[in-house]
């Protein structure tokens, strides 16, 4: 499988690596309470809840390549100041991203708050 296994071990690394630094109030589970009003919310927004995983899906279209990596720079830049990388896929105009907090394994606020992001990124594109 080629570059299966360094996938894999890039995910395990980055598991390592948010250990203590990424335990914060942003990283814990979300409440059942909580957990219910933000998934309104992004469900209203067009994302959708991956039934095999505790993650997020949305999937956007762009006019074209430019625009499509051009939001995911935005995106990018944003990611790694909040130190939570997004799981994505691009070709050509379409982007597909899941979002997931590996380090506790299943969604977080930080997934919520970097949802509202991108949608407001995409929005603005």
């Amino acid at each position: 499988m080629p570059g299966g296994g360094a996938g894999l071990r890039l995910v395990l690394s980055g598991a390592a690596h948010w250990g203590r630094a990424a335990m914060s109030s942003q990283s814990r589970w979300l409440t059942a309470e909580e957990r219910n009003q933000v998934l309104l919310d992004l469900k209203a927004s067009g994302w959708s809840e991956l039934g095999e995983r505790d993650a997020i899906y949305k999937e956007f279209n762009f006019k074209n390549f430019n625009q499509a990596f051009g939001f995911m720079t935005r995106v990018a830049l944003q990611a790694e100041k909040m130190n939570h990388h997004p799981e994505w896929f691009n070709v050509y105009s379409k982007v597909q991203i899941t979002l997931i907090s590996h380090d506790c394994g299943g969604l977080t606020k930080r997934d919520v708050k970097l949802a509202q992001f991108i949608d407001k990124a995409a929005a603005s594109v």
